[in-house]
């Protein structure tokens, strides 16, 4: 069991681990054609004219389909110039170039043919007139010398012509945003001056560093995919309007061979922490423990629910590729049927945690974990200190559940981590209950709510905050535009959205508001669903935000998306149908997301 104190941290523990890249391809197979249309493009430079330079293209790439020339790198041609770095349809790695009139020539084809799900380092390098093509190390295609070859890119910017393509990473606007790489690509590397490699060499095992001849340094961020370490202008583009573009993501090589994908493990690159223990998490942090490649993907999953119709709470689970804009899958079972679980995001980057709830006709205070990267049924955690707790948020390291709306307002917390019951943590303002929670990996807030005790039927709009590494009770923030109780809750690192809910007289309706998160404030309209909407559930990957929506015929079957950034009304998503029926999960189910706001 690895733990920190907290007190006692000063820098960051694998801080040159390869610690992001960008995902590309929207989650769909590529041989299926279907993939979506997705690239990272920046403004021509002189910065790009390799001419008769030395010089070095390297990423780390990781397949997900294959068969559709996988574009990597491209570099923006006129009539007579320009290089890409891409996979075949052969499956193998290539150096194309634009030299002369003839139209695009394969001047290199590696021997290696790739296979799906596997990370890769790949390079290209020249060293005066001799080009070769590496794969993990290794020459991956005989020399071929050409004196003759420049290697220039004329366009003014991107996008200016049907031919010019200024410098894209992934597809290419050239073919109509097609030759789509399908997969992740983490640190791509271009040096104009270095033959970094002219000989088999080891592979890298920590992040790439920028060097003076470095002149494309990108793909390299777990939180930014606009990131690039020579200050370069990133751009990212979808030809799909239904999909947000490339995704940072916290997935990457951390070990060069045979590291597992689904298991636990402590032997990658960059810090993990295995094993279980009890202790006080105010004084001892406990990162996530498992293996790094299973966390921040993007994968959401609802579980349980009520969906008003027979059984009346279920224990089903399901899950989607939150980029994807696709339909749930099967994803295993929980321990106890149950529905009405605490609104809000509960789960760290790797584990999701489902709090409470419902069984008809009592509330329970049973936790169940998952491990978010597999699908298999939940394990017992231990017990909530609150039975029916009525709302939730969690950060990396602790979830915290609050309230069950019945003369109750405390807050406990469990840390994900480890197994066993609730803690106490301090208490919300007031009694109330259907709060919905919000966070950032150091704030939560709830917000709204409602009093149902037999004596009050009071409405709030108020929201409240705490400290996640602390203990205590909560503080005032500000105020929502309107009182609702039962809205669904998620959010960034910067923005949390409260999105429908109830409001007396009006019933269930479909307003949506954020706040943010760091600045105390009141909250701002966003936007609205397609239909009033209370009790529903929510998934985020921090980028774009799902809620199911509620309607009497299909029981929160329908997933509506916004994108967290902007503003505006909510678009159709897909199906959540656990029980195959056209019935949707019902109401409040439990929500865990792999990389909601408190994780990032």
């Amino acid at each position: 069991m690895g733990i920190l104190r907290t007190d006692r941290v000063s820098g960051l523990g694998g801080a040159n681990a390869i610690t992001g890249s960008t995902f590309f391809g929207g989650g769909v197979s590529a041989e299926s054609g279907s993939a979506s249309q997705n690239n990272l493009q920046l403004d021509i430079s002189s910065d790009f004219n390799l001419g008769t330079n030395n010089f070095t293209i390297e990423a780390f790439i990781y397949l997900e389909a294959l068969g559709q020339f996988n574009n990597i790198l491209a570099v923006g041609t006129d009539s007579t110039n320009g290089y890409r770095m891409d996979l075949g349809t052969g499956n193998n790695l290539r150096l194309v170039t634009k030299l002369g009139s003839d139209g695009w020539g394969v001047l290199m084809t590696g021997s290696t043919t790739f296979i799906k799900d596997k990370w890769y380092h790949v390079a290209v390098t020249r060293s005066g007139n001799s080009f070769d093509l590496w794969v993990d190390g290794t020459k991956d295609a005989t020399t071929v010398t050409n004196s003759g070859a420049v290697l220039d890119a004329t366009v003014s910017s991107a996008n200016s012509g049907t031919n010019n393509i200024g410098v894209e990473i992934g597809s290419l606007s050239t073919y109509g945003y097609s030759r789509k790489f399908n997969g992740y690509i983490s640190n791509l590397h271009l040096v104009n001056g270095t033959a970094l490699y002219t000989s088999n060499y080891s592979l890298p095992t920590t992040r790439l560093e920028k060097r003076l001849d470095t002149v494309l340094l990108a793909c390299n961020s777990a939180g930014n995919v606009l990131n690039e370490e020579t200050g370069k202008t990133i751009t990212k583009h979808s030809a799909n309007t239904n999909s947000q573009g490339p995704v940072a993501s916290r997935f990457t090589p951390n070990s060069p061979v045979g590291f597992s994908t689904t298991n636990d493990v402590g032997s990658q690159y960059g810090t993990t922490f295995d094993g279980f223990g009890s202790f006080a998490t105010s004084t001892y942090m406990v990162p996530p423990g498992g293996n790094t490649r299973e966390r921040n993907r993007g994968r959401g999953v609802l579980g349980g629910g009520a969906p008003f119709v027979s059984p009346s709470v279920i224990n089903n689970m399901s899950y989607v590729e939150v980029q994807s804009q696709g339909i749930f899958q099967d994803f295993g079972d929980l321990t106890v049927a149950r529905g009405q679980f605490p609104a809000g995001q509960n789960a760290s980057s790797t584990r999701g945690l489902s709090s409470g709830g419902w069984t008809n006709p009592a509330g329970v205070n049973t936790i169940d974990f998952i491990t978010i990267a597999n699908t298999a049924n939940a394990i017992d955690f231990g017990d909530t200190d609150i039975t029916r707790p009525n709302g939730v948020l969690s950060n990396q390291t602790r979830s915290l559940t609050a309230s069950n709306g019945n003369l109750i307002n405390t807050i406990d917390f469990v840390t994900i981590a480890t197994t066993g019951n609730a803690s106490d943590f301090g208490d919300l303002l007031d009694e109330r209950g259907l709060v919905s929670g919000v966070s950032s990996p150091t704030r939560g807030v709830w917000g709204g709510g409602r009093n149902n005790t037999p004596s009050s039927n009071t409405e709030y709009n108020t929201l409240q905050y705490i400290t996640i590494a602390s203990t205590g009770n909560a503080q005032d923030f500000g105020d929502l535009t309107r009182t609702r109780y039962g809205p669904s809750g998620f959010s960034s690192p910067i923005r949390g959205i409260f999105a429908g809910g109830y409001s007396n007289p009006q019933g269930k309706f479909e307003g949506i508001e954020f706040i943010t998160i760091a600045t105390l404030g009141n909250g701002t309209d966003f936007g609205d669903l397609s239909a009033s909407q209370g009790y529903g559930g929510s998934l985020t990957n921090s980028i774009l935000g799902l809620i199911t929506i509620n309607s009497p015929s299909n029981y929160y079957n329908t997933i509506e998306y916004i994108t967290i950034t902007t503003t505006g009304n909510a678009k159709d998503f897909g199906d959540a149908d656990p029980l195959g029926s056209g019935k949707g999960h019902g109401s409040f189910p439990s929500c865990m997301s792999d990389s909601h706001g408190g994780t990032t």
